[in-house]
């Protein structure tokens, strides 16, 4: 049977980390084999020195505040020290060095048992975790896609800079004031987690790429595309996280396209439109000259009672009639070159209504003139130019069936260099199922008889030869704005400052 020394001696041997007794005054007074082979030293290289001598050698023992043994000496409980140091080779060593006090009748230290920890390769992992981790939040933070995070119970748990400016709320008010239910219309947040419990729907826990609503601080309701996941712990949910995308500058990006595209369409259909016109005008303007030639002639021959006449007479005024359309049509295709020459604008505006001499077109019509001060010139051929305002004018007039006001106004933006002419009616409006057609050729809303429908579709043309455009600024029940751009002309040598 062995003695309790033995047993001692064994179990002190077995313990799995080096492990040395010290006395009060750090005197060392044993050691276990795990120490003798960590250090790879003999008993007698150690025992009977002092810990800073064997360890540090030094002569002073480590100063006070930060040595663990003496903190065990003072309080005499148990006291921990995590130590750094690198090898001969410049390989960092992390040892935790756990002090325990042996106390002796009296409750005074006896000894102290220190237990040496190499934590070496647990600090490394946590530094490398903990770069990991300082590198993902990083990339969280200068994201350039909103991303928010949330318990089950819709309480946010984070939120980056993106995500701040997206929904208006900062992180700490999104901690305070809401939860996730709060960033979409009522209803939505609850149809996200159906989609995102349900397998046949992308997978368990996913939601790709989809369009929804969410509901900023402000109230306002913006359109994203949203991906998100909800987060497990183990077989159990843990979290959700959700990465938006604003939509939109898409949107106006994909609306201004759109319009692209379709002035490109309209553009292409009316030159087209434009060829054809020409050709038929050309074909029919020969007979149909020799209709109205002849037919004028046979009238000077008829006696005024003339049974005959009344019939020749419808012949010559439709055979007239026609000759107006065709003369449009020419307008329209740009069979005639126009001249160039530098005008005023509110100098042209004056001309084109002097165009139209029967004032009686003008009763029950208030004319006011909002016509700026500023010089603003053009180039281009008066007449025609004219021709686009007669239009408007007129149309105007009729949309208002004669009784309302008549807005004519005139500006410029001197930074884009443009000239700006507007014709205000107080009328009915355009429908909006119109709009997309009022500058077709032959579209028009005029009872039979009454209108072409080329005068629009010739001024667009006017217009857009002389490097503008022409639209309809607004309309509605109350009236409508037709709006003209051109470019501001700028004598040469004078650039920015035309005055």
């Amino acid at each position: 049977m062995k003695t309790p020394d033995v047993w001692k001696t064994r179990l002190f041997d077995c313990l799995s980390v080096p492990t040395l007794i010290l006395k009060p005054n750090r005197v060392v007074v044993d050691v276990n084999t795990n120490f003798l082979e960590k250090f790879r030293c003999n008993k007698k290289d150690v025992v009977g020195k002092t810990c800073h001598d064997f360890f540090y050698n030094s002569v002073e023992p480590c100063p006070l505040e930060t040595c663990a043994l003496a903190k065990v000496l003072a309080d005499r409980r148990g006291h921990s020290d995590l130590r750094y140091t690198t090898t001969n080779a410049g390989l960092e060593k992390w040892d935790n060095r756990v002090f325990s006090p042996i106390l002796d009748d009296a409750g005074e230290v006896q000894y102290v048992v220190e237990c040496i920890h190499d934590v070496t390769q647990l600090k490394l992992l946590e530094r490398e975790l903990s770069g990991a981790k300082e590198f993902t939040q990083k990339l969280i933070e200068s994201s350039t896609t909103a991303i928010i995070a949330a318990d089950l119970q819709g309480k946010i748990l984070t939120m980056n800079p993106a995500a701040e400016e997206l929904t208006g709320y900062s992180l700490k008010e999104a901690h305070e004031r809401i939860t996730t239910k709060d960033l979409y219309p009522p209803g939505q947040a609850k149809k996200i987690m159906k989609i995102l419990r349900d397998e046949s729907l992308g997978g368990k826990g996913k939601l790709h790429l989809s369009t929804f609503t969410i509901v900023n601080a402000q109230g306002e309701e913006i359109p994203v595309e949203l991906t998100a996941a909800i987060i497990y712990e183990g077989d159990q949910e843990a979290a959700t996280v959700g990465l938006f995308n604003d939509l939109r500058d898409k949107l106006k990006q994909d609306e201004a396209m759109g319009e692209l595209r379709r002035r490109i369409y309209r553009a292409e259909k009316m030159a087209s439109l434009g060829h054809l016109a020409a050709g038929v005008a050309h074909e029919i303007n020969n007979p149909l000259t020799g209709i109205i030639f002849y037919s004028d002639s046979l009238l000077q021959t008829l006696a005024p009672d003339d049974p005959r006449r009344r019939s020749l007479a419808c012949i010559y005024e439709d055979a007239k009639r026609c000759g107006k359309i065709i003369k449009n049509l020419l307008a329209y295709s740009r069979q005639e070159t126009p001249s160039e020459e530098i005008l005023h604008v509110n100098t042209l505006l004056e001309h084109s209504l002097d165009l139209i001499r029967d004032r009686k077109f003008f009763m029950g019509i208030q004319i006011r003139k909002e016509l700026s001060d500023e010089i603003m010139l053009i180039k281009g051929d008066r007449d025609q130019l004219g021709q686009v305002i007669v239009n408007l004018v007129m149309n105007a007039v009729d949309a208002m069936d004669h009784e309302g006001t008549l807005t004519l106004r005139t500006y410029r933006n001197k930074a884009a260099q443009k000239v700006y002419i507007e014709v205000a009616d107080t009328g009915w409006g355009i429908p909006e199922s119109d709009l997309p057609l009022i500058f077709d050729p032959f579209f028009t809303t005029k009872a039979p008889g009454k209108g072409t429908g080329l005068g629009l579709s010739t001024a667009y043309g006017i217009i857009k030869e002389n490097q503008g455009r022409i639209w309809v600024k607004e309309t509605s029940p109350s009236g409508t704005t037709f709006a003209v751009e051109l470019p501001l002309y700028l004598p040469s040598g004078r650039g920015n400052n035309q005055p």
